[in-house]
């Protein structure tokens, strides 16, 4: 550990409400422990074009309460090539940066994971995604502030669906994983969640029609997940378009709106945690590893687990909201 004098933090990837938190808890927990530490913008962008600078406790005074990040993040396919990784190393050298935190999704840290591996470098990684999808973790920083907006939004599209007596389809962000469309179905109460993970079961839509939308409700909202898999709202509406062309279609796409946002309590107290554990953890000699959020303590969940694509939903909640939703 005498080695270890300057740490870098960076963030990667989509921004997450909570991250600006956990660069709080990375600089100030760092400096507490005797650490000088070195903000790195843009990302793997900024440490292959040498955008390093000094931080102190008061360069990440006044940030918790804002979403987004205080050090930007920007796509590198520069550090997707042995050469920009070499040149990002150089830059660490050069700034003495002995080792690094890394907040961001999977991504950031399948690319953190390899710069390790080719650098021998103490690397400890941030769950900082609004997807919740990296194993090894019950919770990523910003996904209960995503979850809280998406819940705003559906409250207020269903007064405009009851109004109209309409059916809305609303789509979410989630990628391959559905965790924000199912638990933002059951958190608004809509009447379905169309999922990747039920495609191959059932179909969801023909399901939602004969039991969702009836006669004894004037509106019904269904969540999809953003997927190739689900086709999106896009081609859910078309189907309703086609096959049920009695019903009146709506479609509400919410994009980044679920990005952004003043971070939540549980998300401001998850990222300082996971910050100051990440501090920890390079004290005790760790590396290559994310901390992971496990029944509300913190663990050490290596790279190669967390990035594994293994984390699944829970189908006990989809019984949950098909009751719910009669």
């Amino acid at each position: 550990m005498a080695a270890i004098k300057t740490i870098g933090v960076l963030t990667s990837g989509g921004d997450a409400p909570g991250m600006n938190a956990a660069i709080r808890a990375v600089t100030r927990s760092a400096i507490f422990n005797g650490f000088k530490v070195k903000g790195i913008y843009r990302g793997y962008k900024g440490l292959v074009d040498d955008e390093i600078v000094d931080l102190q406790t008061q360069s990440v005074s006044g940030i918790m309460h804002h979403g987004g990040t205080i050090l930007k993040t920007a796509r590198c396919k520069e550090f997707m090539t042995v050469e920009g990784r070499k040149q990002a190393y150089e830059n660490m050298k050069k700034h003495d940066i002995d080792a690094l935190v890394v907040i961001g999704g999977d991504g950031s840290l399948s690319g953190a994971q390899q710069f390790a591996k080719e650098f021998d470098i103490p690397i400890v990684g941030i769950p900082g995604t609004i997807d919740n999808d990296l194993s090894g973790t019950d919770h990523t920083i910003g996904y209960d502030t995503a979850l809280n907006t998406i819940m705003w939004c559906v409250d207020r599209i269903r007064d405009t669906a009851s109004s109209h007596e309409r059916l809305f389809i609303i789509e979410v962000m989630g990628r391959e994983s559905s965790f924000l469309a199912l638990n933002g179905a059951i958190a608004s109460g809509a009447e379905a969640a169309i999922i990747p993970e039920m495609a191959s079961k059932v179909d969801q839509l023909s399901e939602l029609i004969q039991s969702g939308f009836r006669k004894s409700k004037n509106s019904s909202i269904a969540l999809v997940a953003e997927s190739p898999v689900t086709g999106g709202a896009m081609g859910v509406a078309e189907r309703v378009k086609k096959e049920f062309p009695q019903y009146n279609v709506r479609v509400t796409i919410l994009g980044h709106l679920q990005r952004g946002g003043s971070p939540t309590a549980q998300d401001r107290i998850l990222a300082s945690r996971m910050g100051a554990a990440a501090i920890d953890a390079l004290m005790e000699g760790q590396r290559n590893i994310m901390i992971g959020d496990d029944d509300e303590k913190m663990i050490y969940v290596p790279f190669s687990k967390a990035i594994r694509h293994t984390k699944t939903i829970d189908t006990e909640l989809l019984d949950v909201l098909h009751r719910l939703s009669i």
